[in-house]
């Protein structure tokens, strides 16, 4: 296993609770779980992916990486896995979903900056639309049991629709990357009722934790850690009392396992339902790297709502999930990474 992943809690969280799981209901869960074997990832060597392809293969799956590497890192996907350097627009990944015929896909492979995705929409919705659709096609034609697809909570949802978002909550994005992630959970609804192709949208709130990447625009915890240790100056966008919900990257692979099961379809919020603004989350860092400069303000972005967080009733009922990480504790784990990355001499990568 990946050096960086150490033990921060995933690995032996999720083992007691299958435990716990397993014994309330040894038929779904212990049956279900199973009856997979291979496992494909897209976007394994990323933030989130990269903990998911472990925690996959720390329970002995057949765990199979596809990551394009421009934002993702190599040294993040477990040696245990395999490897393949292929971006998710390429015609080779649908032939390759063909050959290695997996049970499950987790598709987390995406553009994620909001930013970008306003300047450059065409190129956004090549990859989170075009991408998503053609794994879709593809899997369908191979036998996939299931896609476990990483979708947005916040970027769902405009400031004409007030917080907490449940499942239930009129989706209205005002952003390209919102409106792709709304069009490919309809595709992928699409599939299922005309094909059969079982998925899982998992609706993220703001996920924090390592290995996140502190450059490209995306990830203000990650941002914000990279340049307090390193004593150079930092920006908040705007004001800094939009708010949000962080949820730490251990609760969301656990998650993601769950979604495993065989029964389980259809749309789930994953977040803690409690809002931060950047400016207290800005404060707790300070604290907790020993940061020396004040708070620099600069302009606010295009397509970002003031407030976001979610409702996960759904999720606690349905996946007996709950967020088992409090942001103080998942902040202090997410410092200390860094803060061995900047020992290290290492970068993280955009």
């Amino acid at each position: 296993m990946n050096q960086d992943y150490q033990d921060f809690g995933d690995s032996q969280d999720l083992e007691l609770f299958f435990v716990v799981v397993s014994v309330k209901n040894p038929i779904i869960i212990k049956q279900s779980m199973t009856k997979y074997q291979k496992i494909l990832v897209t976007g394994g060597a990323g933030f989130i992916g990269s903990h998911i392809v472990d925690a996959l293969v720390a329970r002995r799956y057949k765990t199979y990486v596809v990551d394009n590497l421009s934002r993702g890192k190599k040294e993040n996907v477990n040696p245990n896995a395999q490897f393949f350097k292929l971006d998710i627009t390429s015609p080779e990944f649908p032939k390759l979903i063909k050959k290695l015929k997996p049970d499950v896909i987790f598709h987390v492979a995406a553009q994620i900056d909001v930013r970008k995705s306003v300047a450059a929409p065409i190129a956004d919705a090549k990859i989170n639309i075009l991408g998503t659709l053609a794994l879709a096609e593809a899997a369908a034609v191979a036998g996939v049991k299931k896609i476990i697809f990483s979708s947005s909570g916040g970027a769902m949802f405009s400031d004409d629709i007030r917080p907490p978002y449940s499942e239930e909550t009129r989706e209205q994005p005002v952003s390209p990357y919102g409106i792709a992630k709304r069009a490919s959970e309809l595709y992928l609804d699409f599939e299922q009722k005309t094909r059969g192709l079982s998925s899982v949208v998992l609706r993220y709130a703001n996920v924090y934790g390592p290995r996140q990447n502190s450059l490209g625009g995306a990830g203000v915890v990650a941002i914000f850690c990279e340049k307090m240790l390193a004593g150079l100056p930092t920006k908040i966008n705007g004001s800094g009392k939009q708010a949000r919900d962080y949820v730490y990257v251990g609760d969301v692979v656990r998650a993601n396992l769950l979604a495993m099961n065989e029964k389980t379809q259809g749309v789930f919020n994953i977040g803690t339902g409690r809002e931060i603004s950047v400016n207290e989350l800005f404060r707790q860092l300070k604290k907790i790297t020993k940061y020396q400069l004040s708070e620099n303000h600069g302009p606010a972005c295009s397509g970002e709502v003031r407030r976001s967080s979610l409702v996960c009733k759904k999720a606690a009922k349905e996946l007996a999930w709950q967020p088992k990480t409090k942001l103080d504790d998942g902040l202090l784990k997410t410092v200390e990474w860094f803060r061995k990355q900047k020992v290290s001499g290492k970068k993280v990568k955009a």
